[in-house]
């Protein structure tokens, strides 16, 4: 896990805490709203990917007034930009992270399964 880690710190600039918490939200948002076969071979694939996706479940409570009301309206993407935000992510961090994470997931998952994760969540496209 520290390798995928480090690598996302060190290529979106960003701490590798807020790298650990940032990979462990955006894994449990593809895993809610993406394919669920494409997104656990994608998972499976990454090494230290299902270890930050169980952190990210153990530490998707709260999100403040707005996450709240984001999940109560259905999430989507807002909600992860909101949850990511509150680590003290920028938008162009959120972008880095979001095409980083999947540059890690193509190398290991390859682009079939990577692309069938991106079409099945809508507004992801324009991120990666």
């Amino acid at each position: 896990m520290s390798e995928l880690v480090t690598r996302i710190a060190d290529n979106v600039g960003i701490t590798p805490d807020q790298a650990e918490k940032a990979l462990g939200m955006m894994l449990t948002f593809l895993e809610k709203e993406g394919d669920e076969a494409a997104v656990s071979r994608m998972i499976a694939a990454m090494p230290g990917a299902p270890e930050l996706l169980a952190q990210g479940k153990s530490g998707a409570k709260g999100g403040g007034l707005l996450g709240g009301l984001m999940s109560a309206m259905g999430g989507g993407i807002m909600a992860l930009g909101q949850q990511l935000m509150s680590l003290g992510l920028g938008m162009g961090e959120i972008s880095a992270l979001a095409k980083e994470t999947m540059a890690v997931a193509r190398e290991h998952a390859g682009n079939d399964v990577v692309d069938e994760v991106v079409a099945s969540v809508p507004g992801l496209g324009q991120f990666v």
